[in-house]
């Protein structure tokens, strides 16, 4: 990973991945992973391993669900969607790190001398 990349913190990639499957509807792993980095500039880079332990926890805990279909290229794929106990963590999440980019905002905002 170069070092234009960004590391992601705890929770970021759950929060990514719902709200990818809400914005673009059902996708495989490698369709999520791709759609992130695409919208991400290409500043995050997922490997299948991270995508992929993403995605068991999310299923485990009941915020996404997965079918068998077949991909763009004909093959066999396992696709993702986002269920309506995930689309209720996802807006509480949402709301979460929106309060904290404001707060980290404000913070690295700060001048010398503690003014504004």
């Amino acid at each position: 990973m170069t070092a234009a990349k960004l590391d992601l913190l705890q929770g970021t990639l759950d929060l990514m991945v719902l709200q990818t499957l809400t914005a673009m509807g059902p996708l495989h792993g490698y369709g999520i992973a791709r759609r992130i980095e695409q919208v991400s500039g290409d500043k995050v880079f997922l490997n299948q391993g991270t995508i992929y332990a993403s995605l068991v926890r999310l299923q485990q805990r009941g915020w996404i669900s997965s079918a068998w279909g077949v991909s763009s290229n004909n093959r066999k794929a396992k696709f993702y969607s986002i269920t309506k106990k995930g689309r209720k963590q996802l807006s509480e999440d949402a709301v979460n790190w929106q309060r904290l980019a404001s707060v980290m905002s404000r913070v690295l905002g700060m001048q010398e001398g503690g003014e504004q």
